[in-house]
């Protein structure tokens, strides 16, 4: 079992920080420090409270001028990387509002190290047009990480952090600075770029889908960039945007033999398999999902799309096994009861059986 990412919040890592911190300001008091972030509730604080109470007892311990705190903490920032780095931001998100060009300054420094796109939200919310000016000047500089930052931290959906409902309602701010990164040089910065787009398409599609439409075939980076950007709307079968990847309608190619495991028990795997065949001579291009209806705690049913595989097929026909764990996972709940699988092809739903899920 992997590590717990709060882990990286370590009792090693509070005292080597107070040791930096002490090496660039005597007076800090490095042992009640240490005494009050180790308190007694520290094992049981996840990722984000860890970082936080360090932040927090930083802000009681370091001298009470944000100028002469972020003058300590830069040097002291050069020490740590990761996830570890990421309370350094984070002091400047919790102190820093007040102090927009130090915070601007300290954020593009700190942003190199782990990332400020957390960070930097507050300051969009609270001066948005000035912030967006500052981010849109960080999308041209020579640093990726600060282009990255530039795309990243104005995300309407960034998961785990606060949503910017501005850009939700409108994202041209948004596409003011990304579209200028599509071809970016970095694969850094253009995979953040297109998950900046893939969040519009899910309050705005039409516009990404105008922008995958004018923008595609033009360079090879671009059409990585859109094809990442739209893996929602594909998931979703969107009409519009299937047909630019060159899924057509697939009336063409039956389901044949679907087979269904009729019960599968918790924890363990369901096993299904199933033929495709062309009336043509050809399969085509196919972009091959199964969905399953997931039985919910109120006894209705939620479908979750996963991706088979896609491409093109010169053959006639094929046969096609599959298997889907139902391994417990941190991101869904499991329900006893009875499922349904369903086969997609290009965005169609073509075939279905139900199953049953036990204890």
């Amino acid at each position: 079992m992997p590590e717990p990412l709060k882990n990286h919040y370590s009792e090693k890592l509070v005292k080597s920080l107070s040791r930096e911190v002490k090496k660039e300001h005597p007076a800090f008091n490095s042992r009640a420090f240490n005494r009050k972030v180790l308190s007694d509730e520290w094992e049981s604080l996840e990722l984000k409270a860890r970082m936080r109470r360090i932040v927090f007892l930083l802000g009681e311990f370091l001298p009470k001028s944000y100028t002469e705190a972020i003058n300590i903490l830069t040097p002291v920032s050069e020490k740590f990387s990761g996830l570890g780095h990421m309370l350094f931001p984070d002091f400047v998100e919790q102190y820093g509002l007040n102090d927009y060009r130090l915070s601007m300054k300290a954020l593009a420094h700190f942003t190199s190290a782990s990332s400020a796109e957390f960070a930097i939200r507050p300051f969009i919310m609270q001066d948005t047009e000035k912030t967006m000016k500052q981010m849109k000047r960080w999308s041209r500089s020579q640093n990726e990480h600060l282009r990255r930052l530039a795309s990243e931290g104005c995300r309407p959906r960034l998961p785990w952090a606060m949503a910017l409902p501005e850009f939700k309602k409108n994202p041209q701010p948004v596409l003011d600075i990304i579209l200028n990164l599509m071809d970016d040089e970095s694969l850094y910065v253009r995979r953040s770029v297109a998950n900046n787009l893939n969040d519009i398409s899910k309050d705005n599609p039409d516009v990404v889908v105008e922008i995958a439409t004018e923008h595609l075939g033009r360079s090879k980076e671009i059409d990585w960039v859109i094809k990442h950007a739209c893996r929602g709307l594909l998931k979703q079968g969107d009409k519009k945007v299937l047909p630019l990847f060159g899924y057509s309608n697939a009336e063409h190619v039956v389901v044949n033999q679907l087979s269904v495991d009729k019960k599968v028990s918790m924890g363990s795997e369901l096993n299904f398999n199933f033929d495709i065949k062309s009336k043509n001579k050809r399969l085509g291009k196919l972009r091959l999902e199964f969905v399953i209806d997931f039985m919910k705690s109120n006894g209705k049913t939620s479908p979750k799309i996963f991706k088979i595989g896609e491409g093109e097929y010169a053959e006639n026909s094929r046969s096609i096994s599959k298997y889907f764990s139902f391994k417990p996972i941190t991101t869904r709940r499991y329900y006893p009861g009875e499922h349904k699988l369903f086969i997609v092809i290009n965005g169609e739903k073509v075939a279905s059986k139900p199953f049953e899920l036990t204890e």
